[in-house]
């Protein structure tokens, strides 16, 4: 979770490029990019008193960084891994444990299409690394065991895993979770307008000098072009696509966003955009209804309360929420 390849941080440069293609220069505003949990985030931010946005911002990156030792696998102290790591029971932090309650819940009410348990099976793929691979049936049989919904107890602090293999990754949560603690230090410091882009998990505080913010939402297939644009203001919007993070081989496309049923790319949709109250609920929610495909991802995005969505099929077709606004 969250170490990337160098040609894919060139690619979220351009990707960050594109969403905020339609927000014109303004004097009033502060804008810094860092790189975090293995993806490049851009803060925005308007106001007065630079000295003020500036300090803002270097707080709130500085949150995400805090988050990524707390959450990421790949450090040895965070609290995942020092639950992948062990037996059975772990003592988490109470941030750790809250983050994994709402990642179980998506998992429960996706019939586990989300699922947080799912490390082993990544490192297998090793989609994320220079060199990604096809594991066998056999390993992939192995790293699905005591996977699920129900794989992880939650007793307060204490986490206990249902097998001692059980591999943790938060890769489809945390980064979510991350923008939004970014806005909190951000509205925290009295700013009412910013925006923070983590490689496409998108949170907006407010709106943009009193005009909503306009999303582009890239087309997964046609580079360059836009599928919509999204008008919005204090939400946050994320998107999870097969054109991400991948490669190919014979032909075929392996992606990062695995079917915890089979262990292999997910292939009923080419993106999910999903629009939510906060980001980690909609980071969450993108990769479920991404496995879950057009009929049963789209009817747990109208079930879900004040959450909207569009999907785009695996043959292209794009279905969206009843609610949602589209510019385009």
């Amino acid at each position: 979770m969250f170490a990337r390849p160098q040609w894919l941080i060139l690619l979220l440069v351009l990707i960050a490029g594109l969403v905020w293609w339609r927000v014109p220069a303004d004097t009033q505003q502060l804008s810094r990019t860092a790189l975090i949990m293995g993806t490049l985030v851009e803060i925005r931010a308007f106001g007065d008193d630079q000295q003020q946005l500036n300090q803002a911002i270097s707080d709130a990156f500085a949150e995400m960084t805090r988050l990524e030792d707390l959450l990421s696998s790949h450090r040895p102290d965070s609290d995942v891994a020092r639950l992948s790591s062990a037996e059975k029971t772990v003592k988490v932090s109470a941030e750790t444990a809250k983050l994994l309650q709402l990642g179980q819940q998506v998992a429960l009410r996706s019939g586990g299409a989300f699922d947080m348990t799912l490390g082993a099976v990544k490192q297998l793929w090793a989609i994320e690394t220079d060199h990604p691979q096809i594991p066998t049936a056999e390993q992939l049989q192995t790293a699905l065991h005591g996977i699920g919904p129900r794989a992880l107890q939650i007793d307060g602090t204490q986490v206990t895993k249902s097998v001692p293999a059980l591999q943790v990754d938060l890769g489809g949560i945390a980064k979510g979770y991350a923008v939004d603690r970014a806005l909190a230090v951000l509205r925290r410091a009295g700013i009412r307008s910013a925006a923070v882009n983590a490689g496409g998990d998108i949170g907006l505080l407010g709106d943009r000098q009193g005009q909503p913010w306009r999303i582009g939402i890239q087309h997964p297939r046609n580079k360059g072009q836009l599928l919509t644009t999204l008008r919005l203001a204090d939400r946050a919007v994320v998107t999870s696509g097969d054109y991400e993070r991948f490669f190919e081989r014979d032909g075929v496309r392996y992606h990062h966003i695995f079917d915890p049923h089979s262990g292999q790319p997910a292939r009923r949709s080419q993106s999910v955009t999903v629009v939510a109250a906060d980001a980690a609920s909609a980071d969450a929610l993108a990769t479920a209804a991404f496995v879950l495909g057009p009929r049963a991802g789209l009817k747990l995005l109208e079930d879900w309360p004040a959450v909207e969505g569009l999907l785009v099929a695996a043959d292209g077709t794009v279905y969206q929420t009843s609610g949602l606004q589209r510019s385009d």
